[in-house]
Parts: structure tokens; sequence; C-alpha cells
């Protein structure tokens, strides 16, 4: 998307808007009640409406303890904040007895680097919250957001559920994009309403320093923008003689512009809920009713849990479309690095097919240049264009990788050919030489929808100066992006790279061609592993999440609970500790994947006794387990605490999957002499020698399209196995037990388990340039064979 053209004037007037204190206003929203509190529960400031509330007049409060005011449980709740992380909310009800009855308040308190704040917002009801209510309208919402795969779709369900549980005129989900601006992708309104689906907002709209308390305070209501907002007195703490910070708080008044602009789009209440992605703000759930409107703090609270729930949903459906997308540029990166490490004829290697150069980077056409010698591949400038082009770029260009959506706006003799190359993604092989290869993309006339004319927010005061106003139109108003290509994508530009520093080597010299390219194929495979390790990483603190609150509220609410909400609880409990199961096996796997080898001459007699001793003091039953070793095991190179790891899975796995009466377990090796014709045995081994080697790709290919054929270990490596009289595998199962999170049997039956304890063997083993497979009769047991080169 495209900002409007004046984006300098923007830019001068969204600076000096953003300078603006938003998070000190000096004073609240009435609909409630705040108290500024010393370390020690003295009051230090007190808002200016506390006659309303509690018959009390400001003045009265001002020095007093908390005390004076609460009972001692409800102050002792306050003094907790203080050993908690700044900005972490704290919320109960609280009864204080006013002049005239007792009145029920809603407790919310946060503390600051100075103060702790304590702020009341009146309850008409003293009961607790309600978590079958809770259930009912949060579940039904997860449930139907978890259903959807498609991202629009996704965010069109959340629209929905939220306006159920609010009942707001107008619920929109926005995006930002790179600049600030932003677009809503899903709107849900009152059928009277002009649609604002599809609509552009500048930057303007949203300043950055909006955008930040966004990204720390996940919610934000305003239920009356015509209300009047209440001063804190003093102004200023006595202690600090500063403005109190309110960044937190969540009586926080508005800025009057804020309210402006919404009162200019007839908008009387507003309720914000932050979508997080990566830790940056991605976008808003913004609610709008027409006339003010209250919502009660737990009702707020489920809304903020939501968009929790979405932020976490949210990284899913993105990384799901992204992770495809890329996954595809990695598979074409990878068949076409081969064919150029094997070419005699380097040009031809990029260019035939042509197809091959241009998907790399999603592209309409290309222009290798070797020195003075360039070849074009699809819709391209001319060859003189192109090589003044080039020149062009030796001067302005000082990165090896350059890309732009709008190369007529940077170089103007791209205006003659900007329905060929309106895009440039240009890649400097070597600084040295003259190699570069650039992709094209055309024009793409786009017309941006704004609400309202983006431009008419600034205003150009007496001395010259520029400001934010609140636009007074938010009718549809169009604008037309020309000499502009479709933009190119991060993944893309990463595809370019890794390209880049696969070829190096081809290009400059013959002589290391392979192992460059293997190196990037190294580093490629590094990232994903980072990826999936990241992505468990980041899955873990959302399920926390869950798993704590399920637990505080089995714990402190179960006695408000019947039986169905209770065993409703139980079953979140349990299904958030399977899936962090799931996750740390997911996180173990992509450890192991970055994992450098600490070989050492290890005893294996030595190693398999501490095994065994674990497992039978873990075990109960253990002692009923015959464990067998016919003779000594040799000493072998090895990582100790990796090989440990192998021997632990494979022998908990012999005892786990055995219901035999008497129960035995043998742990012994082959020489390969005595192993004889073993790969010749019809079981197809899993997995291939490890990644260390260079490996014939070829007879790696053979090898896996044939499954009744196994590659043979090294000669001189013995033969390790774990023989059980155990249940058995069927053979048709013997080609997947090593995949991930593959069990065979239901989690009801020998233990459960994640389904992660061969693939993590497998990964261990390969990372040893070994191979494991497996030879089972059902009803008989199975051996388990590996070898550690």
């Amino acid at each position: 998307m495209s900002q409007p053209e004046n984006t300098t004037t923007q830019a001068t007037a969204l600076t000096n808007h953003d300078r603006k204190p938003i998070h000190i206003p000096g004073s609240i929203q009435p609909h409630g009640i705040l108290l500024a509190l010393s370390t020690q529960l003295e009051i230090l400031q007190v808002s200016d409406n506390t006659q309303t509330y509690l018959g009390k007049e400001p003045e009265e409060l001002l020095g007093k303890p908390l005390s004076y005011l609460l009972e001692a449980q409800p102050v002792e709740a306050v003094k907790q904040c203080l050993v908690k992380k700044i900005g972490s909310h704290n919320a109960f009800q609280v009864s204080i007895n006013t002049l005239h009855r007792e009145r029920y308040f809603d407790a919310i308190v946060h503390r600051t680097e100075e103060v702790v704040i304590l702020e009341l917002e009146p309850t008409d009801s003293k009961s607790e919250v309600s978590f079958l209510g809770f259930h009912a309208l949060a579940g039904e919402a997860i449930a139907k957001m978890q259903r959807t795969s498609n991202l629009i779709e996704f965010l069109h369900v959340v629209a929905q559920e939220v306006q159920k549980i609010i009942g707001f005129d107008r619920v929109m989900v926005y995006r930002f994009d790179q600049s600030g601006a932003g677009s809503v992708i899903s709107e849900v309104k009152r059928e009277d309403l002009s649609p604002y689906l599809g609509l552009h907002y500048p930057a303007t709209d949203i300043p950055a320093q909006a955008r930040e308390l966004y990204t720390r305070c996940f919610l934000r209501f305003l239920p009356d923008l015509t209300a009047e907002p209440v001063k804190l007195l003093p102004p200023e703490n006595p202690t600090t003689h500063q403005h109190l910070d309110l960044s937190y708080s969540v009586l926080r008044s508005f800025d009057s512009c804020c309210a402006e602009y919404h009162q200019n789009m007839g908008v009387k209440a507003l309720l914000v809920i932050s979508l997080i992605q990566e830790q940056k703000l991605w976008g808003l759930i913004s609610c709008h009713h027409l006339t003010p409107k209250y919502i009660s703090y737990e009702v707020r609270k489920m809304c903020e849990f939501l968009g929790q729930i979405v932020s976490s949903e949210l990284a899913h459906k993105i990384s799901y479309s992204e992770w495809d997308y890329k996954v595809k540029l990695k598979s074409l990166q990878s068949d076409f690095l081969e064919s150029i490490s094997q070419a005699d004829n380097f040009i031809d290697a990029l260019i035939k097919p042509e197809i091959r150069l241009l998907d790399l980077v999603s592209a309409t056409g290309a222009a290798v240049c070797l020195d003075n010698e360039i070849t074009l591949v699809g819709a391209t400038p001319n060859i003189h264009e192109v090589r003044a082009l080039i020149e062009w770029a030796d001067i302005q260009v000082s990165n090896n990788l350059f890309s732009t959506d709008s190369l007529p706006k940077l170089y103007q003799e791209a205006l003659i050919f900007k329905d060929t190359a309106s895009g440039l993604l240009l890649l400097r092989i070597s600084k040295v030489r003259r190699y570069y290869i650039l992709w094209f993309r055309p024009e793409v006339i786009q017309t941006v929808n704004w609400a309202g004319n983006p431009n008419e927010s600034i205003q150009a005061q007496a001395d010259g100066s520029l400001s934010l106003s609140p636009r007074k139109s938010f009718e549809q108003w169009q604008e037309t992006v020309r000499l502009t290509s479709l933009p190119w994508q991060a993944c893309e530009l990463e595809s370019a790279i890794a390209l880049s520093n696969a070829i190096v080597g081809i290009v400059l010299s013959k002589a290391d061609e392979l192992a460059k390219i293997n190196l990037e194929l190294e580093r490629s495979n590094q990232e994903l592993a980072s990826f999936a390790y990241a992505a468990s990483h980041d899955l873990k603190e959302p399920l926390r999440g869950i798993y704590n609150f399920s637990t505080v509220l089995l714990e402190d609410y179960a006695q408000v609970l019947d039986d169905d909400g209770i065993e409703c609880l139980q079953t979140v409990v349990s299904l958030s500790v399977r899936m962090e199961t799931l996750i740390n096996a997911l996180l173990r796997l992509s450890q192991l994947g970055q994992a450098q080898l600490r070989e050492q001459a290890t005893d294996l007699n030595e190693l398999v006794t501490q095994v065994i001793e674990v497992f039978r003091a873990s075990r109960q039953d253990s002692a009923l387990v015959d464990i067998r070793i016919p003779r000594p095991l040799p000493t072998v190179q090895c990582d100790r605490v990796l090989v440990n790891e192998v021997f632990s899975n494979l022998l908990g796995n012999a005892f786990k999957y055995n219901d035999k009466p008497e129960q035995w377990v043998e742990i012994g090796y082959l020489s390969q002499e005595e192993a004889g014709g073993q790969g010749d045995k019809g079981t197809r081994r899993q997995g291939d020698k490890g990644t260390r080697g260079q490996g014939d790709k070829e007879t790696r290919r053979q090898e896996e399209d044939n499954p009744t054929q196994s590659p043979m270990p090294n000669a001189q490596s013995p033969i390790f196995y774990i023989r059980d009289n155990g249940i058995g595998i069927p053979r048709h199962h013997l080609e997947t037990i090593f995949r991930l999170f593959k069990r065979l049997h239901s989690q009801e039956k020998y233990g459960g388990g994640a389904g992660a304890g061969l693939a993590i063997v497998k990964k261990i083993v390969e990372l040893h340039n070994g191979q494991i497979w497996v030879e089972s009769t059902v009803g008989v047991g199975s051996i388990f064979y590996f070898t550690l080169e």
C-alpha cells in the first residue's frame, strides 16, 4: 500500500504530534476513581471525584494510609502488587462503606517505578467472575476461530465473536503496514452503517506514541467520548514532583484529538484490543458504538484474553501461509543449486529452463550480467537499457542486495520501461568483477481507497508550522498509485541472498563449488531448525497463560462452579499439560538440529550401566524386567550425553510396550562379519547417513526410492541392538514410527507419551553419521538396530 504523495509533510506533522505526552494526561475518565500510593501504601494523589463514589472529599483521603479506606484483606492484596513487574495488573473485588450505603468496586492494581496505582470501578454486584459464563462465550469463540485456516476468514470470525460478546455497533480488524499506515481487513457492523471494509488510513491517524501504548497495554476502553476528564489532585506526585505515568492505567483519560477524531465518525464509545505478532503491534480489533456504552471489567478482561488467543493463533495462520511459500522457494533453490553445481556452462545453468530463475523470487523477467556479457530472460528492458541500469547501480547501490517496488521514482530513465521493470531486485555477486543478477516486475496500477482525504489532517499554523487535526470526513477517497510493482517479500530477498552465497564459489573458483553450496544449504537447514525452535518456544508463553489462568480458576473459584464446570476446567488443564509435552518434544528436536557433537572415547558398558540404574530407580516395577547383556560392549567415539539419551529412549520403549508376564530386554552388538547380510533382510532402515559427510546424492535418492533396500553401514562400525519380547510393531508401521509425534496407540494405552522419542533417537544417530532401523514381529517382539560412525 502506498502513502499519499506528500509524505514529507505528513512525516513532519506526525513527528510534532508524537512528542505529545499522552501517557501523562494528569486526568482520568469519570467512570471510576484512581488513587496513587507510595510503597508504604500512603495515598499521595487521588482523582477529583471521590465525593461522587465514596462520599469523601479528596483532601480527606490525601496523606492517609490505604487502610483508612479499605479493610485488611484488600490492603494485603494491593501490597502484593509491590513484588510484581511493572505494568502487571492484579484485579479483585472490594466493598467500601460510604456515607449512605455499602458499595462494591472492581479494584485494579498495578505499579510504576515510583508508585502503586489503585483504580476502582463501581459495580452493581458483589458476585465473583462466573467461569461457566466465561467458558460459554470464550470457549465457543475460540472453537470457531480454530476451525478456520484462511487468515481473512479467521479474522472475520474474530470480529463476529467480539461483537457478540460486547454488543458494539461496529467491530473492525485493522492491520498496519510497514509505514505505519493501515487498512480495515475485516468488519462486522450494524446494517444501516456505511462500510469501512477495505478502506486505508494514514499513519497520522494512530501516531507512533499511541501505537507504542497499544503494544504495552493490550486493551483500551473509552465508554463515553463526550465525558469530561477528572483531574488528579495534586497534579504532580509530591515525592517525585512529576506528572503521574498512566501508561498502564485502565482509566487514563483520552486525548482531545482522539475524541474529536472519533466523534467526527459519529462514535461515542470505543474499545480497542491489540494484536501482537513477534512482540510488535500487528493490528487492532477496533470496536465502535454510536452511543456511550459501559462494559464491565470482567467482560473486558475476557476480550483481552481473546485478543491474546487471537494473537497466538494469528502467528500460526500467518506462518502457515508464509511457511508454505518459503518451503516452495527452498525446494526450487535446492534443485536450482544442484543443476548449477553439475553444469559446465554457468550461464546455461542459470537460464535454462528460464522459469527456474524467475520462480526463485517470483519475477517476470531477469538479466544475468557477467562482466560485459548480459543475458536476458523473460520480460525485460532491452540490452542497452539494462546496461545503463547496471552502470547506475554501480554508483548508487552500495549493498550486495537492493530492492525497490518503484524503480522509476529512483531512476528516472526507468519511466521508459515501467511496463516491464517498475520493480527491481538486484543481486551483486562480486564486488571485484561486474557480476549481477537483476530480476524485474511490471507496473501494477493500484486504486487505494482511503477513509477520507488523508491530506486534510495536515493543518498549517500561523507561524508556518504544521500540525495534525482530525479529519471531518471519512467518506471514501480514492488515490491511484502508479509506477509501482508488487512488493518483494522478505522470503524472496532471502532466496536471492541464499542463491548469491551458493554460487559465489561456482563463479570464482570451480575447485570449491560443492563445498560452498553445501555450506549454504546447511545454513538454510539451520534457519529452518531455528524457525521450529522459535515457533515452539513462543507457543509456550500463551500456553502457560492458559494453564495458569485455568489453575487459578480451579483453585480459587471451584466453590462457585458445578461439577460440569470443574470437569471442563480440569480438561483445559490436562490438555495444556499435553500440549506442553508436545512443544517440549519439538523444542528438543529443534535443539538437536543445531547441536554440536562433543565426541569422546566412551565405554558403553559404563554408559549402559548408568542408564539401567536410572531406569530401575525411576520405575517401581522395573525389577520384573530381565535386562540381558550377552557380552561386554565396545568403547566408541561419540557424544556421551546424546548416546545416553538413545539407550534411555529405546530401553524405556522396550519396557513400556511389553505385556508379557515375564519381560526381558537384551542389549548387545554385532560386528559387520556377524551381521552378515543384515542389510538385505527386506526391512527398510529408517534414516539415511548423517549430513556431516558429503555423501552420494544419486545413491541416496535411489535408496529412498526403494523401500526394500537398506544402505549398509560402514564396514568398521559395530551394529548395536536392543531386543525385547514385547508387543511388536505391525509391518505397515515400520516406515513411520520414526516420524515426529507418530503414536501407534491412543493416549490411554501404554502410558501415553508425545510420540517424539524415536524421532529424537533417529536425529541423534544421524548426527553421528549413523543409521537406525527396526525388525519386528507382532506378539513376539522387536529389535532396534543402530550404528554410530
